[in-house]
């Protein structure tokens, strides 16, 4: 045990910041509800559940509640920030002092799986008629399942990405909204002419390429390119699509905010301060838009394409959006399995999932309950999360050990150089190269 605990842990010092995680993920900074995250086993009466996003904690604290109401046991849901939540939970599978319920998420839950510090599902599963494992997303079904066929998680939810501008800052500049047939290097040319005109007062547009879910993992797709592939074995990132696609962000990087002020300030803030005109968000990030001083000038589009045939239309495979999901697990140690399962299904179940989406807590992991949160945030049109659906999403690329090609990416070496200086193609082309080796070099020693 010392051994594998010592392996999440190392897992633990490359997370990076990725979707419903970073610092403009879900809820890295939200502190209310804080708890010590690694209770000891609960009590008969009482299950504690842990997530890290404080934006979901009430309407989950809601569909608890009524779970509480008919099983009779308590669901205390405590949150705990990005950092500290894998810290503490990794911790805990030492000593046996996890959390009876709680997130997982595509960077670590392949090592949980292997190690079984999870709550094997299947018998469950099999006696239980809310649940109907062919009703979710496939690649949220297929991340949580191992490959001897045990299931370790249910489907909390899905998300996908869309394209936040401010119309205020396009009025002023006079350039023309974001629409649904903008191509990528539409996006570009609208970015260049606020950046210009302002002097560099203004930003067009800012992208944290630490967040590569909600950035340039969506342009490699519109490419033709991929990250990992469906067999998790290989990357084309190094293939001409893929140099196609990094050329198109390093271009996009060239007339946005430097990555130097991303680090430093944060997409989120430089848009809320109005210093930058677009962004890229996952639907995770909605609520903290809806709920800003200037939320009035916030509009969503969908994402650009790439269009690679040029013909001037959106064809099949040339706009992808990411997405993700978060599954709902419990601790193989928990001291009332049958509780933290039950209280599992009801997240998962779809009288759950509508009520999370009712709530706009998230876009729910079941299919088809999509509609109903594109309604819960009046007065905000957030529809363009749901019609990317209609063309081509791909899950967000994971292998047994992510985190560590996905750090090295990051790092001199990978395209730390290139996003740094983005106004050097030939660095960007050769940082595709390494890339190609470095994920390679990954996969072959997993």
């Amino acid at each position: 045990m010392k051994k594998i605990v010592a392996t999440l842990l190392a897992m633990t010092m490359l997370l990076g910041l990725t979707a419903c995680g970073g610092s403009q993920g879900s809820g890295s900074t939200g502190s209310a509800g804080t708890g010590s995250g690694a209770s000891s086993g609960s009590s008969s009466g009482t299950l504690t559940v842990n997530i890290w996003d404080s934006n979901q904690q009430a309407g989950l604290q809601q569909i608890a509640d009524e779970w509480s109401k008919t099983s009779g046991v308590t669901a205390k849901i405590e949150v705990v920030d990005w950092d500290n939540y894998w810290t503490l939970l990794e911790a805990g599978a030492s000593g046996g002092t996890m959390p009876d319920v709680f997130w997982t998420h595509s960077n670590t839950v392949q090592l949980y799986m292997d190690n079984d510090v999870l709550l094997k599902l299947n018998d469950y599963i099999d006696k239980d008629d809310a649940i109907d494992l062919d009703n979710y997303y496939e690649g949220i079904v297929k991340l949580y399942t191992r490959a001897d066929g045990n299931v370790y998680a249910l489907p909390k939810d899905h998300d996908t990405i869309a394209l936040l501008y401010n119309k205020a800052i396009f009025d002023k500049y006079g350039v023309e909204y974001p629409t649904a047939d903008w191509t990528w290097e539409d996006m570009y040319e609208a970015a260049k002419a606020i950046t210009e005109s302002s002097n560099g007062e203004v930003y067009g547009m800012a992208m944290n390429v630490s967040n590569n879910q909600d950035s340039w993992y969506n342009i490699v797709y519109d490419y033709g390119a991929c990250i990992i592939n469906d067999t998790h074995d290989g990357t084309t990132i190094g293939s001409a699509e893929g140099k196609a696609a990094m050329e198109m962000a390093r271009k996009l990087l060239s007339v946005g905010a430097p990555q130097s002020v991303v680090a430093e300030t944060g997409t989120e803030s430089l848009f809320k301060s109005e210093k930058c005109a677009m962004i890229m968000q996952g639907s995770w990030m909605i609520n903290s838009y809806y709920t800003a001083e200037h939320h009035d000038d916030y509009y969503w589009s969908l994402i650009p394409y790439a269009d690679v045939n040029g013909n001037g239309q959106c064809d099949s495979g040339e706009r992808y959006s990411a997405y993700n999901g978060l599954g709902w697990a419990a601790s193989a140690a928990t001291k009332n399995p049958d509780a933290a399962y039950s209280l599992i299904s009801y997240f998962c179940s779809k009288e759950g999932q509508l009520e999370q989406a009712k709530l706009g807590v998230t876009m729910g992991g079941m299919k088809g309950i999509s509609e109903e949160f594109a309604n819960a945030f009046p007065g905000m049109d957030v529809s363009a999360f749901v019609d990317i659906e209609d063309y081509d999403l791909f899950f967000r690329p994971y292998t047994r050990k992510t985190t560590i090609w996905e750090d090295a990416l990051q790092q001199t070496g990978g395209f730390l150089d290139a996003w740094q200086d983005p106004s050097d193609p030939a660095l960007m082309e050769k940082a595709c190269d390494n890339a190609q080796t470095i994920i390679e070099n990954a996969i072959a020693a997993e």
